[in-house]
């Protein structure tokens, strides 16, 4: 084939190099596998640790990780962060719930490895703090969180609460550079 029937073409050839060229790879579902992956992650560790606090370290005394700086010391957590809100855990569940739904229905438009990887740290920190205050006590939407992480003067939080700062900072950053979860990049 000569150089001018590849670039424009001929009626024999438009069929041939359709065919022969490869199909293009969906993007977007390499993405929400890669969301879908981190928050999985998120979620195990956090359910895991939440686990072995309950089992191992309720009621009893603090442990000393570092000195007096961080401590692991369990703690049950009906408010948001810093304990406040207590009265509002309800609200908490119905936040929660709407924020998955929301990464979920977002996730569809994803082709940014960066945004997979926020969002996937968001959903899984979501799923998690959801799971406790749907499954423990004092009831159904109503469960206190496991809280067992306590720096010096600061509050007490878990690996969920982690992953959503994590991700909500990653997101506060890829918002400034201009990077869109479609993968578009714009410069205000």
């Amino acid at each position: 084939m000569t150089e001018a029937e590849r670039i424009i073409g001929t009626p024999d050839s438009e069929g041939a190099d359709e065919a022969a060229a490869p199909a293009p790879e969906p993007r977007g579902k390499r993405k929400i596998l890669a969301l879908l992956l981190v928050a999985l992650f998120a979620y195990a560790l956090d359910l895991g640790s939440k686990m072995l606090v309950v089992a191992k370290l309720e009621g009893r005394e603090p442990i000393r990780v570092v000195g007096d700086l961080l401590t692991f010391h369990a703690i049950r957590n009906p408010g948001a962060a810093f304990g406040m809100g207590e009265a509002f855990t309800i609200i908490f569940t119905c936040i929660a719930a709407v924020v998955i739904v929301v990464i979920v229905r977002l996730a569809r438009k994803l082709y940014s490895t960066s945004w997979a990887i926020a969002l996937g740290l968001l959903l899984g920190g979501a799923l998690g703090n959801l799971t406790d205050r749907i499954f423990r006590s004092p009831g159904v939407f109503e469960g206190a969180v496991v809280d067992f992480i306590a720096p010096a003067h600061f509050a007490v939080f878990n690996l969920a609460d982690s992953a959503i700062v994590c991700g909500g900072f990653l997101i506060v950053i890829l918002s400034f550079r201009g990077l869109d979860p479609d993968g578009t990049v714009h410069k205000d």
